[in-house]
């Protein structure tokens, strides 16, 4: 297998100083750009370039998924003595050294990945005619407009202002140049607008040449495959799980109108994703049952939407994770896994139970810690294509995701349980007849187990203007709280 879209030198780095400076691109940097768009692998090094950006550590490699967004969502136990500055971060003090430097960073690449994404958009219209494949040439500009909507949603989610009745109005820089001109900031509302513009544009690329359209998800994980007698006049039009595609930009938009409150819509375009099917009428993603996880693919790639392959996932997260690492390590209590956690449903069956270690520490302690990015011992002799489809996998959009949505923004209780049934199922968990009541207060907790270690919380949570979060047991959390300032070289940092 060709392993370009996994390993590949980065096209150029960027400073990191205050927006714009991240936004800008010196003379010595455009002349390599000039060259590097005289030909199609220097679009398709460009675009791999944003998805090893997205990989970085301090964005879905690490902080995004599994230590900084999630402390925030008041997730994780650890030895306090050496985390003084994460009970900090929970208590929402964002004027310490270490959020200061940590929020910085990840506006900062964020940023960074917005800029690489851009040079790909603005070298389309000169350059592009070297992309003879039209099919190629839409897929890379459809991927590059959503890589560009999907950081700056998440920026939106991290330092923008709640989504409903804000009281604490914030205004963001929304990146389409890369230059040394100042870069607009828009409202809320007209920042919305426009990722909504660039998803639009992304869709009506990917509806008429993206290889989903043609051929499953499973399929493309294996086109190298003779077995799946997949044709594609371009490798680079493979592994659509792991690179933005048509699901996944009306996943996305499913999630953006979620998070506005917009349920009519968000219903419409989750049910889209739930109920897509491929050229023989099957589904195009099911959920993950028992086998999966069995097979210790803890991700649950089958059901991904959207998927980062990250070779680096056991540097970066190991060392959280261990189960014997009392130092940096980071775990749940067993009262906070089966009290908390899993109320209501027992741990005995439930097949997320099993994405949790819970063998007992060398103190004889059990304090429950992910195995969600757990990676297999090198004596396993995985082959490196199993390894970055089933493995090295960073969950962005699942289907359980399509189907929580669509539950809580459908008009009908009795669609919204049978959802609620077929999903339930498939977790191994039987699932009663639920009143309006319950159910919203399940699917929040659904959310919490579900998402663990993937970044969501913090941000249903802010969706919905929790006062009350799990495991924040001092005061309610408040509107300010959900609003992480920007970074203080911004012209208007909040």
């Amino acid at each position: 297998m060709k392993k370009l879209l996994f390993y590949i030198t980065l096209f150029a780095t960027l400073s990191l100083v205050s927006c714009n400076d991240w936004l800008d691109v010196s003379p010595e940097a455009e002349t390599t750009e000039d060259e590097m768009f005289t030909e199609v692998n220097g679009f398709k090094s460009a675009l791999t370039a944003c998805y090893i950006k997205l990989n970085s550590a301090n964005l879905y490699g690490c902080r995004l998924i599994m230590t900084d967004i999630e402390y925030l969502a008041q997730h994780w136990s650890y030895n306090t003595g050496n985390f003084g500055d994460v009970e900090k971060l929970k208590d929402f003090q964002y004027d310490i050294e270490y959020a200061e430097k940590t929020f910085s960073t990840i506006y900062g690449e964020m940023y960074n990945t917005i800029a690489q994404a851009n040079t790909i958009l603005l070298n389309m219209p000169e350059h592009g005619s070297v992309i003879t494949n039209e099919d190629l040439k839409a897929v890379i500009e459809a991927e590059a407009l959503s890589i560009r909507a999907f950081c700056h949603f998440d920026i939106l989610r991290l330092f923008g202002q709640i989504p409903q009745n804000a009281t604490q109005k914030v205004s963001l820089p929304y990146a389409k140049t890369v230059s040394k001109e100042q870069i607009p900031y828009y409202a809320f509302d007209e920042f919305v607008s426009l990722i909504f513009a660039d998803l639009d544009a992304a869709e009506k690329l990917f509806k008429d040449h993206d290889p989903l359209l043609k051929y499953n998800f499973t399929e493309l994980d294996n086109y190298y495959n003779s077995d799946y007698n997949v044709t594609l006049e371009d490798e680079y039009l493979g592994f659509r799980r792991f690179r933005f595609n048509y699901y996944a930009v009306k996943a996305l938009q499913a999630r953006i109108y979620m998070y506005l409150g917009k349920k009519t819509e968000a219903y419409t375009t989750a049910m889209e994703v739930i109920n897509a099917v491929d050229k023989e009428g099957k589904k195009m993603l099911d959920l993950a049952g028992i086998a999966e996880i069995n097979a210790n693919h803890f991700a649950l790639p089958s059901e991904c939407i959207l998927a980062l392959s990250n070779s680096n996932l056991e540097d970066n997260i190991q060392t959280l994770t261990d189960l014997y690492n009392t130092t940096t390590g980071i775990y749940l209590t067993e009262n906070q896994f089966e009290k908390d956690l899993f109320v209501g449903q027992s741990v005995a069956i439930n097949n997320r139970v099993y994405l949790w270690n819970r063998t007992q520490d060398n103190q004889g302690n059990i304090k429950p810690r992910l195995k969600k990015y757990d990676q297999p011992e090198s004596s396993s002799n995985t082959t490196l294509e199993a390894l970055a489809s089933l493995y090295q996998v960073v969950p962005l959009i699942r289907l359980s995701e399509m189907y929580l949505i669509a539950m809580e923004s459908t008009a009908s209780l009795n669609e919204a349980n049978t959802l609620y049934s077929t999903y339930m199922t498939a977790r191994n968990v039987a699932a009663g007849t639920l009143t309006q009541e319950a159910l919203t207060a399940e699917i929040l907790r659904e959310y919490r187990r579900e998402f663990f270690g993937e970044g969501q919380m913090f941000y249903t949570y802010k969706r919905l203007g929790e006062k009350n979060m799990l495991w924040k047991v001092d005061r309610d959390v408040t509107e300010n709280d959900y609003v992480v300032p920007l970074p203080s070289s911004e012209l208007k940092a909040n």
